[in-house]
């Protein structure tokens, strides 16, 4: 078997990736703060919680800008995977060594999972109290110490100790907190977890082992998605495959729906395999042939085509969005050909494959009654996969390219360090805000649609500041 080498030189950092992950990340703390009064239009909201109950409707069919944003995230996991490992096996890691590291990263995600569940706000008491927003303080403040990685230049000690802390804390109080209100898991529970972070937990560990055994077969891992949709198929159809598929060894942890979610982690790691090489490419005084104008029209098209996407889904305008689409894809293809220079051939092959994401989706769209998030549909992963996979050539472009990083630097440092951004606003912002008495007055200085939704951008802004300060400092959470 032919093996790729890692060489052990200094390898390029993707700015744009850091940024992509960021602006997932904010974007999904905007989603969670913006008003649910009803007075913002649908396309606001996940489109299956429509205005103004927000009740659940799985037959309503559409996109918008809030289900970008857990597939977005996905696809920057997926593609971190072979940077990360790659660099291990460079540095001379063994299958079993990384393996084991899958594993302890698996835990620790999951680990985090649960005890940030028990610490939400909404879950420790439905009505607002002092004791319950101390309490969701004190929880960031025990993640915090948990997972916390000090500066390098604070010695290993040290750090240890101050995770040893938070994970005594954590152990201390979580066997003594109590949540009368919840009839089923009155106490503490592993059942109880963020799922948000359960899926990341399970995507983790299984692209992570499969990038790791099929990284020579790139084709190989394309195929196994085959036969993750064959399974999904035969799931649905019930009898023996469906009891099979159905079981777990880990039910708190582990199940098959989760991996569904795969159809966009593994493809991100076929980019995250581009981007390797291009990371060990000294293009320094390699010659560019595509100038600025050029790439603007990319970006500008990449642009366009998102937006139409998202508009024409969930509006519903089916053949027009389509026809709209291949047409632009066609027009954009004469824009990334002959590329020379080592980024150009990045983002030549980066675009191919959203060619061949968007086309695919767009055959699914009819199946499975519409794109959905909820319940999910094929279309909905690949046409989401796209998305992120041209979102991600708009920021290459615009960073690498352009050298515009300055405003984009909230998004990279939030990109750093995404967990502190995931949960910054309900264990530490939202409690602040409660316990000064700020929320109510705050609330009826922004009580018009417009200035509600301004108020949610400006909670985001603070949040972004708060996880760039930490990055700055050096204040990164490994998970």
């Amino acid at each position: 078997m032919q093996l790729h080498s890692y060489p052990s030189t200094k390898t390029k950092r993707i700015n744009a990736l850091d940024a992509l992950r960021g602006l997932a990340v904010l974007a999904m703390v905007l989603s969670g703060v913006i008003p649910f009064n009803g007075t913002l239009p649908a396309w606001m909201y996940h489109a299956q919680f429509p205005p103004p109950t927000h009740q659940f409707n799985p037959k309503i069919a559409g996109l918008t800008w809030v289900d970008l944003v857990f597939p977005i995230f996905i696809f920057s996991l997926g593609t971190a995977i072979p940077i990360a490992l790659s660099r291990r096996l460079s540095q001379g890691w063994t299958h079993l060594e990384i393996s084991l590291g899958i594993v302890k990263r698996g835990f620790l995600l999951g680990t985090f999972a649960i005890v940030l569940q028990h610490f939400r706000p909404t879950v420790i008491n439905p009505e607002s109290t002092p004791e319950k927003w101390q309490l969701a303080l004190i929880g960031f403040g025990i993640l915090f110490l948990m997972f916390v990685q000090l500066p390098m230049a604070i010695p290993k000690w040290i750090n240890l100790a101050v995770n040893l802390i938070g994970w005594v804390a954590a152990i201390a109080i979580l066997t003594q907190i109590q949540y009368p209100h919840n009839a089923k898991f009155a106490e503490f529970s592993l059942y109880r977890s963020d799922i948000i972070l359960l899926v990341l937990t399970n995507l983790v560990i299984f692209t992570s082992w499969i990038w790791l055994f099929t990284r020579n077969q790139p084709r190989f891992r394309v195929g196994l998605l085959g036969v993750l949709f064959a399974l999904i198929l035969s799931k649905s159809a019930g009898g023996w495959m469906n009891h099979l598929l159905s079981i777990s060894p880990i039910p708190w942890l582990y199940r098959f729906e989760y991996l569904k979610y795969l159809f966009i982690a593994i493809p991100g790691t076929i980019i995250g395999d581009k981007i390797v090489k291009y990371q060990h490419i000294d293009d320094q005084y390699i010659p560019k042939t595509w100038n600025r104008f050029r790439l603007g029209g990319i970006v500008i098209l990449m642009a366009i085509l998102i937006l139409n996407l998202v508009v024409g889904l969930q509006a519903r305008l089916l053949p027009q969005t389509t026809g709209i689409s291949l047409i632009l894809l066609i027009i954009s293809y004469g824009l990334f050909k002959d590329p020379s220079h080592p980024l150009e051939q990045l983002l030549n092959q980066i675009y191919h494959w959203g060619i061949y994401g968007l086309i695919l989706g767009l055959a699914f769209e009819p199946y499975q009654g519409g794109i959905k998030k909820d319940p999910t549909t094929m279309s909905y992963f690949f046409i989401t996969l796209a998305i992120a996979i041209f979102l991600f050539i708009i920021l290459t472009i615009l960073i690498e390219s352009f050298h515009q990083t300055f405003w984009f630097q909230l998004f990279i440092d939030t990109g750093q360090n995404p967990m502190i951004g995931y949960l910054a606003f309900a264990n530490l912002l939202w409690p602040i805000l409660e316990l000064n008495g700020w929320t109510p007055k705050i609330e009826a200085l922004t009580n018009t649609p417009l200035l509600g939704f301004l108020r949610g951008v400006f909670y985001t802004l603070i949040i972004a500041l708060f996880v760039s300060l930490c990055t700055r400092l050096k204040l990164f959470w490994k998970t």
